[in-house]
């Protein structure tokens, strides 16, 4: 006998064929994870007998058979009016007498004498959601259905999705046969979130693969808006371990946009489900979930991840009236979980260009070509091989023809959407949510598309010249001394940790404080005197945080942990600010604040600026930032280290005042690292060494500042080497006091990355750490262990 129909609680993961990957998965969670926290709402589902006894009771499947063995899937307009025919037959088909009882018995059940229960309607395809397949998105959801009859209605719908354009295309490029291929529809009991939030996650960076991480999106109404791509969600990096050891978790929160929410529409029935609406300036100002919801979120997806066995890709939705989270769907993640860890693919632009749009990147490539801008889906047909597929929005639908492009650029869509997830799995870089692209670009138009930089993705004007390189780095030869990096970026962290490295060398403050905050922390401590022009535009910066104070602590916090989970346990060294007064006064507000000086490069900078009454304030926030990311959130492997130290005098004020800030040499592990950047600093290495654990050379200066030279002046520029031998005289006497005091000793300075043989010096003289720039780190590494007697 066919079980036409079988409720949630009914099925596992093993029934895969029975109800497809989707509802056998919603199962298994009902099944085995109730009972320790996951949430997920009950349903039934129609079973994948009921689908094949549905298209033989009239004949169908045979005249499907027939359409689809002539089909050439890369001829768009067949594939458009082919899969409009089969669409066509099937919700034109009765359903069989038997399979509608059982549909309308299981809804009775469901409803539980309520007879307005909301429901979703969903596919779950029988090769859908496997380990090596995403098939996400291709098959209709409807959600808010009332009635048996929108549900038996929503579940011919979702049978005809099976042969949706992109459906058909996707089956026949990854080798599906579209005869053992079935469909299950999944009723399940509607979540509220159209009066809360909802959103997707990954138990791992969907990006670098990097797996120590849940990346949560998050949005106002339906989740369908981020699924889709039609709204920039709000984004958080959760860590793992800080999750599990019950300390604050999030790396890192970017708030998005969320111009619009999807909610319910009056009428319940397909197609009339469902509305979209503008949110509430207010409410795009803050974030649609909080941070105790986000680690609730998380500690979900992790023990999904656990049960599974596998990284996971999980739909979650807040219910508004009960305020309770759940999962609504769980699927294993199929790009970055398939990527080999042992090969490190780099693409480097080698010029640079006129930036005319950015948005997030998705995956770490470079593609160029002509601007193909498209308005209509109708229309899709027009992208040529190599094309730059420019659009508002693409969702699975554009499969067909996002094979064809170099790259792919959206004005809205996060990096959870399915446009994404495409994108990814077919090794396309795409740049979604740049709000404005199909503004700034036009048809015809050459521009490169750089997701190699960061999270930030941008369109660059012009056909720019790119590298690729491909390294395995599965058996690096053993040096002499340590290899470890300068991250500037955190967007980047989570990519470079995966090259060989012993950790951080130099993280920049100053950069995250430029890239993450871009406002001067004096600007923040004064907000309520700011003059009335600047007020609202550092307001609108600060968006989704307490305060403005709050916005810069906690920014340099995700910053500085980002660097610091990324490479756990290996010892991160992270340098307090050590911009100069003409930077500063670059940052919103800068110039209310800084003095005008003839030259900065010898100002107002470093240990001077951090012990000057004028500073003080601004200093504590940075260190209560490294308080918080070392004592609460348990990063002790980051490192401090101080700039631009003058004299002796100023070394003992700058450490005592660490102190004072609740920063004490020794205390929990911490270690003290002082720059040595001028001539002072090796001259006098043994009285500063006393105050320190060791020395991190910053070549740079110490070049200019021994030679007396200013390295961007053209007309002497040729004059700048590292290894000038007055330079060498003096990075030698500094490597032997920190030997003598047994101390640690690295370079963090350009001078390495630009000359290996200056880096083989310093290995022959003892030097502990080189730290490079990451784009040099492997060709070093193997430079120098062919040096190696």
């Amino acid at each position: 006998m066919t079980d036409y129909v079988l409720k949630f609680d009914q099925v596992s993961i093993h029934d895969v064929e029975k109800v497809g990957g989707k509802n056998a998965s919603l199962g298994e969670m009902i099944g085995n994870l109730s009972s320790v926290g996951v949430s997920v709402p009950m349903g039934f589902a129609t079973t994948a007998d009921a689908y094949r006894e549905f298209l033989s009771h009239e004949g169908l499947d045979a005249r499907i058979n027939q359409a689809l063995s002539s089909l050439n899937v890369d001829d768009i307009q067949a594939l458009t009016s082919t899969g409009q025919q089969i669409r066509e037959w099937i919700l034109d088909a009765p359903l069989p007498p038997a399979l509608e009882v059982a549909v309308r018995q299981a809804f009775v059940e469901l409803q539980a004498g309520n007879e307005s229960v909301a429901v979703a309607v969903r596919s779950s395809a029988t090769a859908e959601d496997l380990p090596d397949a995403s098939f996400a998105g291709q098959q209709e959801t409807h959600l808010n259905i009332v009635g048996i009859d929108n549900v038996l209605h929503a579940i011919r719908d979702v049978f005809a999705s099976l042969f949706n354009d992109r459906a058909i295309a996707y089956r026949e490029h990854q080798g599906f046969d579209h005869h053992k291929v079935a469909l299950s529809a999944g009723i399940q009991r509607m979540v509220r979130s159209e009066t809360a939030s909802s959103g997707v996650m990954f138990t791992l960076d969907t990006e670098s693969g990097f797996d120590d991480v849940v990346f949560v999106t998050s949005s106002y109404g339906l989740g369908e808006t981020v699924v889709q791509g039609a709204v920039n969600p709000d984004e958080f990096y959760v860590h793992k371990r800080n999750l599990a050891d019950g300390r604050p978790a999030i790396l890192r929160r970017n708030l998005g946009a969320k111009a619009i929410k999807m909610v319910y529409n009056t009428e319940a029935a397909v197609g009339k489900s469902v509305e979209t609406q503008r949110v509430d300036r207010d409410l795009r100002r803050i974030f649609s979930v909080t941070d105790d919801e986000v680690e609730a979120l998380a500690r979900q997806a992790v023990l999904i991840e656990k049960h599974y066995g596998r990284p996971m890709d999980i739909e979650w939705a807040k219910d508004g009236d009960d305020g309770q989270l759940y999962i609504v769907q769980a699927r294993p993640e199929t790009v970055k979980s398939r990527a080999s860890k042992q090969v490190m693919e780099r693409y480097l632009l080698k010029e640079q260009g006129n930036v005319l749009a950015e948005g997030r990147s998705i995956g770490h490539r470079i593609g160029k070509g002509r601007v193909k801008v498209i308005d209509r889906i109708e229309d899709m047909d027009q992208v040529q091989e190599g094309d730059v597929l420019v659009a508002d929005m693409t969702d699975p639908d554009w499969e067909p023809v996002m094979k064809r492009s170099a790259a792919i650029v959206t004005n809205r869509g996060g990096r959870t959407c399915h446009a994404a997830i495409i994108a990814r799995e077919l090794g396309i870089p795409a740049v979604v949510g740049c709000e404005d692209a199909t503004d700034r670009l036009s048809d015809g138009q050459e521009v490169t598309v750089s997701c190699a930089e960061g999270d930030t993705g941008f369109v660059y004007d012009g056909a720019l010249d790119f590298d690729v390189r491909t390294n395995s780095v599965e058996s690096m030869p053993d040096l002499d001394l340590k290899l470890m990096m300068n991250v500037g970026n955190p967007d980047r962290a989570f990519d470079f940790q995966a090259l060989p490295n012993a950790g951080v060398g130099l993280a920049r403050l100053e950069f995250i404080i430029n890239r993450m905050i871009g406002v001067h922390p004096k600007a923040l401590l004064n907000f309520d005197q700011l003059p009335d022009d600047l007020r609202p535009t550092v307001e609108r910066r600060i968006s989704g945080y307490p305060g403005p104070v709050d916005f810069y602590v906690e920014k340099l916090v995700e910053g500085i942990s980002t660097l610091a989970a990324a490479f756990w346990p290996k010892r991160v060294i992270v340098r307090l600010s050590d911009f100069k007064s003409n930077e500063y006064a670059n940052l919103i507000g800068g110039r209310l604040y800084e003095p005008e000086e003839e030259n900065p490069m010898l100002g107002f900078r470093g240990a001077s600026r951090y012990i000057s009454k004028n500073f003080r304030d601004c200093f504590e926030l940075e260190c209560r930032a490294m308080k918080k990311v070392r004592n609460e959130m348990g990063f002790t492997n980051v490192e401090i280290m101080v700039p631009f130290v003058r004299t002796v005098g100023e070394a003992e004020q700058v450490v005592d005042l660490l102190a004072e800030h609740g920063l004490k040499r020794g205390e929990n592990d911490l270690r003290l690292i002082m720059m040595c950047e001028l001539p002072a600093n090796a001259i006098l290495a043994d009285k500063f060494l006393e105050h320190f654990d060791g020395f991190s050379v910053g070549s740079n200066d110490l070049t200019q500042l021994t030679l007396g030279l200013d390295r961007d002046s053209g007309i002497i520029a040729h004059l700048f080497d590292e290894r000038n031998e007055a330079i060498l005289a003096l990075l030698e006497n500094a490597i032997d006091a920190c030997k003598r005091a047994g101390k640690y000793i690295g370079i963090c300075g350009q001078g390495p990355s630009d000359h290996p043989d200056f880096a083989r010096w310093l290995m022959d003289k003892g030097i502990d750490s080189i730290s490079l720039n990451p784009d040099s780190v492997l060709d070093t590494w193997f430079f120098l262990a062919n040096k190696q007697d």
